[in-house]
C-alpha cells in the first residue's frame, strides 16, 4: 500500500507570458489553476501510471470544496480531514523570453495557508491503517502550528509500525532525519549544500554515504538536467537522462520520488529504481505546470538513461 500525505496543500497558479518585467504591468497570455503539493503531485504521477495509491491530505474549509473537486478531477482515490481556514496559493510566473539574451527564468510566489494544532498529527495517524512494507510519503511543508518535534515523533511512530518513510521536505532538519531514518530521502543538490556547505560531486557522494551509514535506506540527489545520485544497500550510481526540451521543471523531483516508489512497488530497487526515478523526473519536465508524466515519454527518455557505478 502506498499512502502520499499532503499536510500542506496549495493550488498551483500557473501564469504564462512572453516577457516578465519587474515593476511593470505584464499581461498573461495563458492561466492554469490546479491542486497541488508534493504529496498530490506524487499520487497523480503514480495513479497516471497505474500504480494503486492513496492521496491523504489536510484541506482548509474556507476553499476545501474547490480542492475537493480537483482531486476528483485529477482521479485520485483520496481521504481528506477538514481544518479551519483557507488552502494557500503558490503562483509560477513562466515567460517565454529572457533579460538580456539569458534564458527564460520561472518565478514563484508563495503564500501562507491554514494554521493547526500538533494534534492534527494524531488524527492523521488515525486515518493511517500501516502495515510493515507500505509505503508514506512525507513530503513538502508543515502547516502553521505543527512544529519540527511533533512532526519527528508522528514519523517515528510510523517507521515503528513498519513503514517505509519517503521525506522530501524542508521542514524536517538533518538531525531529525538521522533519528527518523526513513527507507527514501531526496534532497537536491542545494538542499544538502544547506546542510553541509558547497560540495562537489564527489562531496555529495560523501555526505550521502555517511546518511546512508546512519541508517536512511536510500539517499538520492537530484541535481536537475543532471541527473541524480544515489546512495543504497548495492552500492553508488549517477544517472545521466538524455536531453530534452524542458517545458517546465515544476513538480520534477515529485515524479521522480514517484518513479522510485513505481519501481519498489513492482519489486525493482537500487541501480534501476534510479533509472525509473530519472525518467519520470525528466518525463514531467515535457508538460506544462504539475501535470504528471505520461508512459509513453518515460518509456522513451528511460532507455536513454545512463547509469554509472561511482
Amino acid at each position: 500500500m502506498i499512502t502520499t500525505l499532503t499536510l500542506n496543500p496549495a493550488f498551483d497558479i500557473h501564469v504564462s507570458i512572453r516577457e516578465f518585467c519587474a515593476g511593470r504591468e505584464n499581461l498573461a497570455s495563458s492561466v492554469t489553476r490546479d491542486v497541488g503539493g508534493k504529496g498530490i503531485n506524487i499520487s497523480r504521477a503514480l495513479s497516471k501510471n497505474g500504480v494503486a495509491n492513496t492521496a491523504l491530505a489536510v484541506l482548509g474549509s474556507e476553499n476545501a470544496p474547490e480542492f475537493r473537486e480537483g482531486l476528483r478531477e485529477a482521479g485520485l482515490s483520496f481521504t481528506e480531514l477538514t481544518v479551519p481556514g483557507r488552502i494557500r496559493e503558490n503562483i509560477t510566473i513562466h515567460p517565454e523570453l529572457g533579460i538580456d539574451n539569458e534564458p527564460p527564468v520561472e518565478t514563484r510566489l508563495s503564500f501562507k495557508g491554514f494554521s493547526c494544532g500538533s494534534s492534527l498529527l494524531d488524527e492523521v495517524e488515525s486515518k493511517l491503517d500501516v502495515r510493515p512494507g507500505d509505503v508514506v510519503t512525507f513530503t513538502g511543508s508543515l502547516p502553521g502550528g505543527i512544529g519540527e518535534e511533533a512532526a519527528e515523533r508522528f514519523l517515528v511512530k510510523l517507521r515503528e509500525r513498519g513503514a517505509l518513510i519517503v521525506i522530501d521536505s524542508k521542514s524536517i532538519p538533518l538531525d531529525a532525519l538521522r533519528r527518523i531514518r526513513p527507507w527514501l530521502i531526496k534532497p537536491n543538490g542545494e538542499e544538502l549544500e544547506a546542510y553541509f556547505g558547497k560540495l562537489g560531486e564527489e562531496e555529495m557522494i560523501s555526505e550521502a554515504k555517511k546518511l546512508h551509514a546512519d541508517g536512511i535506506a536510500n539517499v538520492m540527489v537530484s541535481l536537475g538536467a543532471d541527473g541524480a545520485l544515489l546512495v543504497c544497500g548495492t552500492g553508488v550510481y549517477r544517472s545521466k537522462p538524455p536531453k530534452i526540451d524542458a517545458v517546465s521543471t515544476i513538480g520534477a523531483g515529485d515524479s521522480s520520488i514517484a518513479g522510485f516508489i513505481a519501481a519498489y512497488s513492482k519489486g525493482i530497487e537500487g541501480v534501476e529504481a534510479l533509472r525509473l526515478a530519472s525518467a519520470y523526473g525528466t518525463a514531467a519536465c515535457l508538460l506544462e505546470g504539475t501535470q504528471p508524466p505520461r508512459a509513453e515519454d518515460i518509456n522513451n527518455i528511460k532507455n536513454g538513461v545512463i547509469i554509472t557505478e561511482k
